[in-house]
């Protein structure tokens, strides 16, 4: 089975090419083998791009490590949206692709005939905690207590069609991140578990993220997780609506507008290599 690995400022995944072969029988499995970074090809999980079933130029499925299914992937889909691109499935400077968070708009910025970055219509940001899903009160919980490992964190979660909890912090040191990302991940307060971001203030309109990821550990970026924290920190006062983002692989742009309501997120996609997987 043919497949591509490419990132989104380092968060890699594993595609496959739907619109060419079957739909894999036990993706979850399928996910868990290529994901691994000893045994198989490595990566943050595996990316299905499929035909629509909606009228859009492409359907998304995203599958992390662990092989557990997630509605969206900022950075993957920008690379989704590179690959349609370059290989030919569709060949246009706006695409619609499907997803676990709706269909969504993407604007292509090319170089030398290849899509360099792309700039993506994340959507509305989901601010009932009942539909993030978290228990926490508010909606949403703005810097609401969270009791963790014997210490107390102010967390704001958002969900960006997936769910996030964004906390502030002087350090954001292997210790947060490493040690209660996972403890955070998997707290009775979080139904579905959750995406956690650890964030350092520079200004108003820069931050620098760190982000335990859902299903797959540590990441090198997170662009829901951009988003997310891009609303979170409009609604405590923290940062401005436009906001340069400094994670782990590199920088996304992020800018959550008045006019719609929806959080518009820039960064580039980068094709690694292509090879075959034994069936």
């Amino acid at each position: 089975m043919r497949f591509t690995k490419m990132h989104g400022i380092g968060n890699d995944y594993v595609y496959i090419n739907c619109f060419d072969v079957p739909f894999p029988k036990d993706v979850a499995e399928l996910a868990r083998k290529m994901s691994d970074r000893h045994f198989g090809i490595g990566g943050d999980g595996v990316i299905l791009i499929c035909p629509s079933d909606n009228g859009a130029d492409a359907r998304m499925r995203m599958y992390n490590a662990d092989g557990s299914e997630a509605e969206m992937c900022g950075n993957g889909i920008r690379c989704v949206a590179k690959y349609i691109f370059d290989h030919g499935i569709k060949q246009a400077d706006s695409l619609r692709i499907q997803t676990g968070r709706g269909t969504l708009a993407l604007d292509l910025e090319l170089k030398g005939g290849k899509v360099e970055r792309v700039r993506v219509n994340m959507g509305q940001p989901i601010l009932e905690g009942a539909k993030i899903p978290t228990k926490l009160a508010g909606n949403p919980p703005l810097d609401a207590p969270l009791a963790i490992e014997g210490r107390t964190l102010q967390v704001t979660c958002v969900s960006m069609g997936n769910p996030h909890c964004v906390t502030y912090v002087e350090k954001a040191t292997d210790d947060l991140v490493l040690r209660l990302g996972p403890k955070i991940e998997h707290s009775p307060m979080f139904p579905a578990r959750v995406n956690v971001e650890f964030i350092e203030m520079i200004s108003p309109h820069e931050i620098r993220q760190r982000t335990w990821e859902r299903g797959s550990g540590e990441t090198l970026a997170c662009g829901t997780g951009a988003s997310a924290v891009c609303v979170a920190g409009v609604l405590t006062g923290r940062t401005e609506r436009r906001l340069i983002n400094h994670l782990r692989g590199g920088d996304l742009e992020l800018e959550w507008r008045e006019s719609d309501n929806c959080v518009y997120m820039t960064g580039p996609a980068t094709e690694v290599f292509s090879g075959d997987w034994p069936a």
